[in-house]
């Protein structure tokens, strides 16, 4: 009896640390948005946005999206990586990426009245919209966009 009780405990530890170690890891958005390439944003910090953003004298790009969106998941995959959107994003603003559903994003979501996801905002550095737009943007657009709030928030 003993030798099965232990058969049994040692089978089922086995098969439970195969199915741990079997399972590939879950991609978080903060380490694919936070990657080496295309936009660098901070990830779910509003405050540190805006304190970048005035010393830097920076307006702020706000990605207001929800871990449920597809075409939040397609801007994270399509959009955001492109070299040169990420050269004229990095350059030109504060990048930040704030879940609306968690930490910050509620308060974030009634101030700029979020009611779409991916909502896409330009702020300038104490928070005062410049610019938004709602729903996925391939890079020409997202490009055309950030030329846009440039232009509206000099």
């Amino acid at each position: 009896m003993k030798i099965f009780l232990f058969s049994l405990v040692a089978f089922i530890a086995l098969v439970s640390f195969s199915f741990i170690a079997g399972r590939k890891p879950e991609i978080t958005t903060e380490k694919v948005i936070a990657g080496n390439q295309g936009i660098q944003f901070i990830v779910s910090d509003w405050n540190k946005a805006l304190r970048e953003a005035k010393t830097k004298r920076k307006l702020i790009f706000l990605d207001a999206y929800a871990s449920w969106c597809g075409p939040c998941k397609s801007l994270k995959k399509n959009t955001f990586p492109d070299p040169v959107v990420g050269d004229f994003f990095n350059k030109n603003f504060i990048n930040v990426a704030v879940d609306m559903e968690k930490g910050d994003g509620p308060a974030l979501s009634q101030l700029y009245q979020v009611d779409a996801y991916p909502t896409l905002i330009i702020t300038d550095a104490s928070g005062k919209l410049v610019a938004y737009t709602k729903g996925y943007m391939s890079p020409k657009q997202l490009l055309d966009f950030g030329k846009y709030g440039l232009s509206q928030g000099e």
